[in-house]
């Protein structure tokens, strides 16, 4: 059988370890670096690689327009499109369609 005194010794150690054990488990579980932590930044890393792929095709999209528009060697149906979209232009035999902006007014 053990000593009083040596119990009393022994229940406030015993009391360090399991508030130690239980401060280093909370903060292995809720901490910056723990569990639920890791798991935010998995699901975070998922959505920005869907990102990632979203934006390399924009990039591989954008080579290409770049390479059709080479000064070397145009392509000139492109140098075409994008003069009529960006500039407005439009040739001499072409039918425009032109919307009104705003109510439409009926002639009295």
């Amino acid at each position: 059988m053990m000593a009083p005194d040596h119990v009393l010794r022994r229940n406030p150690v015993l009391l360090v370890c399991l508030c130690l054990t239980g401060y280093f488990g909370y903060h292995a579980i809720q901490g910056r670096h723990g569990l639920e932590a890791r798991a935010r930044l998995i699901e975070r890393s998922k959505v920005l690689e869907r990102e990632i792929k979203v934006l390399e095709t924009v990039r591989v999209r954008l080579e290409r327009e770049t390479r059709l528009l080479d000064e070397a060697t145009p392509d000139p149906d492109f140098v075409d499109e994008v003069a009529r979209q960006t500039l407005g232009f439009a040739l001499a035999g072409d039918r425009l369609i032109v919307e009104r902006l705003g109510p439409r007014r009926m002639a009295h």
